[in-house]
């Protein structure tokens, strides 16, 4: 079966607070990519909602905020975050997660938890190889989902999308669209 993943859904899951372009990067260079195959794409920074936008400016307010100790103004803004952030990884049909293990990242693992616990595809890039992913991914996810480059990740979508890939690792479910849709 061909064109498997057209009419799905991608979460990029990946740091935004504690990095100079906000997550921003990879995210552009991703996106065309997997629409080209026909994948929607759920992009916190870039939602698809106009509640919780995320950008530079509301980083620096909460950082503000924060350092201002007004920490239940914090809580009010980043429970609206986290709320649309989530609910993407729970429409989403699988998630791509950006690792660079240099940088701290609380809520990327909490929605790759989610995504792990939905059995999920959770397609891992990790910027210093799939040999430094944190040993705990191993233990609740396919190291078959791992990679070390974007191009591996890309070479694996493709054998996805066209069916050359069989073994699915109890996580891809394919569903015929026409048939959800009626058309």
């Amino acid at each position: 079966m061909n064109n498997r993943l057209k009419g799905t859904m991608c979460y990029l899951c990946g740091a935004m607070d504690r990095v100079p372009d906000g997550g921003e990067g990879w995210r552009r260079m991703i996106t065309p990519v997997l629409r080209d195959i026909g994948v929607g794409v759920l992009d916190p920074c870039n939602k698809p909602t106009e509640f919780a936008e995320e950008n530079a400016e509301f980083r620096k307010e909460v950082e503000i905020l924060k350092l201002s100790r007004k920490y239940d103004k914090v809580k009010a803004l980043m429970k609206d975050v986290a709320a649309i952030d989530l609910r993407m990884v729970d429409i989403a049909h699988f998630v791509v997660m950006y690792m660079d293990t240099d940088v701290h990242m609380c809520g990327s693992y909490h929605e790759a938890s989610i995504a792990i616990q939905q059995k999920k595809p959770l397609l891992i890039v990790c910027k210093q190889g799939k040999e430094y992913v944190p040993n705990w991914m191993y233990g609740v996810m396919p190291h078959q989902h791992m990679f070390s480059d974007w191009l591996e990740l890309i070479d694996y979508l493709g054998q996805v999308h066209v069916g050359a890939n069989p073994n699915h690792y109890k996580r891809w479910r394919f569903f015929d669209f026409e048939r959800v849709y009626g058309r």
